[in-house]
């Protein structure tokens, strides 16, 4: 039996199976973006797929603190736009 990915939430900090959970990530150009397929290059931070943790991202600056660099709030707010726009 093959062991199951297991990542933590950066808003909400609980385990969940690394499929539950939506990647954001910085790339090797330092920019920040949703990566819903989960293959980008890049350093990754992992969110829950829910609204919710989704907009703590942004309330607590949570990216700033997962990728050690200054996160302005319009990325924080593009993020959080693609995310509510790809669940309709």
């Amino acid at each position: 039996m093959k062991a199951v990915p297991v990542r933590t939430c950066i808003a909400c900090r609980l385990e969940k199976p690394k499929r539950e959970l939506v990647r954001v990530v910085k790339t090797p150009e330092g920019e920040i973006r949703l990566d819903l397929s989960g293959k980008l290059a890049g350093r990754g931070a992992y969110v829950c797929n829910d609204a919710a943790c989704i907009r703590k991202l942004g309330q607590k600056k949570l990216l700033a603190r997962a990728f050690s660099m200054p996160v302005e709030s319009e990325i924080y707010a593009r993020i959080e736009e693609e995310f509510l726009g790809g669940q309709n």
